[in-house]
């Protein structure tokens, strides 16, 4: 039986968001191809670009629990619909980071032999955030208690869900039709930016998340994987709490936003 047509958006979406968005991260620290966080932030802002443009017609490409639940309490997206996106949303993360395993396992194994990590053991966190992300962004190396110190939990909330609201608020703007200035054909590129933007300016605190599926899926992965309990102990409930659930409290806050003052004024702006 062929899947409904919203169920291959979301799971393709997010296959292709967590494929050319964690494959960017991997082959920065894996094989050094990218120099700079920039590059890896385009990478990241054309991949997600391509996976709206490819799903869009058929699920809305939301590609992100955060933008559902956003859309939902903005009245653009039925409840009821909720827990099956998400659950397709996690379904093409989890399996992005799996074929993602598959392409780097060379560069990776040697990247762990070149650097004495041990999958499983503390420091592994190293190659783990290839997949799942922890903070303060560990660029290749172990987490000392010197760069611990640099980014705390409260601050990693803040800055996952203030990243969330304001990525989600460009998206309900951007996608609103009464908006003249939209940019229409080029709303996929919008978004693209925004998260290039996004990632260029938080990426090196908090590797720039932003969304549960993408983080979560690629985490569990990277657990059965050989990591263990790295990827949930590294940060301790930070991978819940700053990981999931500042995005999607960040969300709502862009969506407020979005309904107390951008959508009343875009309503009032004569066409």
């Amino acid at each position: 039986m062929k899947p409904p047509a919203w169920f291959i958006g979301e799971f393709a979406g997010t296959f292709l968001l967590v494929f050319f968005g964690c494959g960017s991260v991997a082959a920065a620290v894996l094989t050094g191809a990218q120099v700079g966080i920039f590059q890896v932030a385009i990478v990241w802002g054309l991949g997600i670009a391509t996976a709206i443009y490819l799903t869009g017609a058929l699920s809305g490409a939301h590609l992100n629990p955060a933008v559902t639940c956003a859309l939902v309490t903005s009245g653009r997206f039925p409840v009821g619909r909720v827990p099956a996106y998400i659950a397709a949303q996690f379904a093409g993360a989890f399996t992005g980071a799996a074929v993602l395993h598959a392409v780097f396992a060379g560069p990776l194994a040697a990247f762990e032999a070149a650097h004495g990590l041990v999958r499983g053991v503390a420091g592994s966190e190293a190659s783990a955030m290839v997949f799942g992300e922890f903070f303060p962004n560990p660029g290749g190396r172990p987490l000392t208690e010197a760069a611990r110190a640099l980014v705390t939990p409260g601050t990693a909330f803040f800055i996952e869900a203030l990243g969330t609201a304001i990525l989600v608020l460009v998206i309900l703007a951007v996608t609103d039709e009464r908006n003249a200035a939209r940019p229409r054909e080029l709303t996929a590129a919008t978004i693209g930016l925004t998260i290039t933007l996004l990632i260029s300016l938080l990426a090196p605190l908090t590797q720039a998340g932003f969304n549960p599926a993408r983080d979560l899926g690629p985490r569990i992965w990277s657990a059965l994987a050989g990591w263990g309990s790295v990827p949930f102990t590294v940060n301790g409930w930070g991978w819940l709490t700053v990981y999931v659930v500042a995005p999607l409290a960040g969300g709502q806050v862009g969506g407020i936003f979005y309904r107390w003052l951008f959508k009343p004024a875009y309503a009032a702006t004569p066409g």
